[in-house]
């Protein structure tokens, strides 16, 4: 009887693991196909973002006056951001990159974050005063996808690419591991760091540096645009495409039924007084 149960219990484990690994590269294929991809404005509006187009209007379709800076989630997401104010500070001035640049994307992740993930916020966020650091198919407080890490740190390598942005940056990511095959793991701690989100904010500044570099040897500077390099951010390296006028758009997120583009509500917020003592413009 007894060797009865242990068999019982043995194979419930297999079965267990079994179902477990397959979630785990179920997970892994949805991320390398994109199936994770969030769908946006930008998704809709493609060709007014990559190239000149009549309809502008429509890619970031915001209303003066937005509603966000009057909501309970802003007030718990700007006590949260402000006991973060050394680290961001730190990354900025690593990355080359504004602070508040930093912020406005912070702020736009996690008011999409605190809007989705509902019980999270009551539980976690709220209570605590918390950033929402994602562990998943997108990493840390600012939501990057790990393909897109990985290409921020070979951008730093590689002086022929378009997004090499300088000889002094080059070391900024190294790892402290000898073993490739400890890279990854690495990587992911830093990134999702539960109680120090300052890798979070460095990879995020350095890919908006990295953008920003790109559009400025094509002559089309956006340093000074913080709308569009948040969008670009939220879209990715792969829709980085310089042009004479770019649309601001990106995924789109609905805060209490007013939907914003995820580049939209980066400006509103780089464009508005809050924590303007902190992080200034």
């Amino acid at each position: 009887m007894h060797r009865v149960v242990l068999k019982k219990i043995f194979t419930g484990l297999v079965y267990l693991f079994a179902v477990i690994g397959f979630v785990l590269v179920a997970g892994y294929f949805a991320v390398r196909l994109g199936l994770t991809n969030t769908s946006g404005i930008i998704d809709l509006q493609r060709e007014a973002f990559l190239g000149p187009s009549s309809s502008a209007s429509v890619a970031s379709s915001e209303p003066p006056g937005t509603p966000w800076q009057e909501t309970e989630e802003w007030q718990v997401l700007a006590v949260a951001i402000t006991n973060d104010q050394s680290a961001i500070n730190k990354a900025a001035t690593a990355s080359g990159v504004p602070a508040r640049l930093i912020v406005a994307n912070l702020m736009t992740e996690q008011l999409r974050l605190f809007f989705t993930e509902r019980e999270f916020y009551k539980q976690f966020f709220f209570p605590l005063k918390i950033l929402g650091s994602q562990t998943q198919f997108s990493w840390g407080v600012m939501g990057m996808k790990e393909d897109t890490a990985v290409q921020v740190e070979n951008n730093l390598k590689n002086p022929a690419s378009p997004y090499y942005i300088g000889e002094q940056y080059a070391h900024l990511l190294d790892f402290s591991a000898t073993s490739t095959t400890a890279i990854p793991q690495q990587r992911f701690a830093r990134m999702t760091d539960q109680h120090d989100h300052y890798w979070s904010y460095l990879y995020s500044g350095v890919y908006m540096k990295e953008v920003e570099v790109e559009w400025a040897r094509a002559s089309f500077p956006i340093d000074n645009r913080p709308g569009i390099v948040s969008t670009l951010f939220n879209i990715g390296f792969a829709h980085s495409v310089p042009n004479a006028e770019p649309q601001v758009g990106g995924a789109a997120i609905d805060l209490l039924g007013t939907t914003y583009s995820f580049g939209g509500l980066a400006a509103d917020f780089y464009n508005s007084n809050e924590l303007l003592d902190l992080f200034p413009r």
